[in-house]
């Protein structure tokens, strides 16, 4: 495919998508929905890690209500069941480590594509917000299951019908993204962890990918069963091997991811 509406670069195992209308505060039209689809299906294939940003001042403002498919016949259950969706799954199911680097505003359904990725980075200076009850609407594009899973169902619950903006440093605080960085650091500090994550033992993160996210519906027993399931798969690769040769040869351990 060739990309119009996001950027593609692929480097040392790091792929980085980025939305790229930064005159519409990258929106997303059917046509990015699809590229983005395509992107992180490509690079859960080609990287070990990747990122996903936005050009310009804005990660993303939500759907593009100029978009020429939203005017008058918009049929939003088949927009988010036969588009978003399949742009959600990509990034969500993505088998190697995910980041969202939000560099500024995500609002609406561009909120909640950063909430797909496995860590969200933020610069201070961003926000979130859940737009949708401003024009009547509800969240979606998976807001109502990533908001309390990550934040509480009562800093959900008022972020969905106050539609409030959530600061950067709020959204730390709460347990909504994992750090919020100054404006003048974002760059670089986004970049030194995706790096480590391209770097890192590729089987291992996917294991803890699904541990931690299967943990939510099962027991005790059976984490435990599923844990020690996948541990033994991360015990048979060569990543443990180099990485248990370093540790007892005091030195920085060379992954392969696999």
């Amino acid at each position: 495919m060739e990309y119009k509406e996001i950027l593609f670069s692929l480097e040392d195992g790091l792929a980085v998508v980025t939305l790229n209308r930064p005159t519409k505060m990258n929106a997303l039209t059917g046509l990015t929905r699809a590229e983005i689809t395509h992107a992180m299906q490509r690079a859960g294939k080609e990287a070990r890690a990747v990122v996903l940003t936005g050009e310009g001042k804005s990660f993303c403002s939500g759907q593009d209500l100029s978009d020429a498919a939203s005017q008058g016949k918009l049929d939003l259950e088949r927009t988010l069941r036969d588009e978003y969706t399949p742009m959600l799954e990509a990034i969500y199911n993505c088998p190697v480590p995910t980041i969202a680097a939000v560099n500024g505003p995500a609002a609406g359904a561009g909120a909640n594509l950063a909430l797909a990725a496995d860590v969200v980075i933020a610069t201070e200076s961003a926000y979130f917000m859940q737009a949708f009850a401003r024009i009547g609407l509800m969240p979606d594009a998976g807001g109502t299951w990533f908001m309390p899973r990550q934040m509480g169902m009562a800093k959900a619950m008022g972020a969905a019908l106050f539609a409030d903006k959530i600061s950067a440093k709020q959204a730390s605080d709460w347990g909504m993204i994992w750090e919020a960085i100054p404006d003048a650091e974002f760059d670089g500090h986004w970049r030194a962890r995706a790096a480590y994550l391209a770097a890192g033992p590729t089987r291992a993160f996917g294991a803890i990918k699904t541990a931690i996210r299967d943990g939510y519906g099962n027991s005790l027993p059976e984490q435990l069963s599923e844990e020690a399931h996948l541990q033994g798969q991360c015990g048979k690769t060569r990543d443990f091997m180099e990485g248990v040769t370093a540790f007892m040869e005091k030195r920085p351990a060379k992954f392969e991811g696999r």
